[in-house]
């Protein structure tokens, strides 16, 4: 791996923990879900929801590409 797919990595794992980790306490505390199904929740909401980051080789080099459902289009990042 090179180091900015490690980056898109690290990235898409932080910003999936932070909205998983948020989804997962509003859905326990609004809501009447037990059991499995809090986490499940949560893990749909921060799938569908985390922004995706992927490194991809240009005729300029390798750069790192973050797309996001409430951003129109894929944005080039660094």
């Amino acid at each position: 791996m090179t180091k900015l797919q490690v980056r898109a990595f690290l990235y898409n794992l932080g910003c999936f923990a932070i909205l998983f980790i948020s989804f997962r306490y509003l859905v326990e505390q609004y809501t009447n879900l037990t059991g499995f199904w809090i986490p499940m929740v949560a893990f749909v909401a921060g799938t569908l929801l985390s922004p995706k980051f992927q490194a991809a080789k240009t005729k300029d080099g390798e750069k790192l590409f973050m797309s996001w459902l409430f951003i129109k289009g894929i944005k080039e990042i660094g």
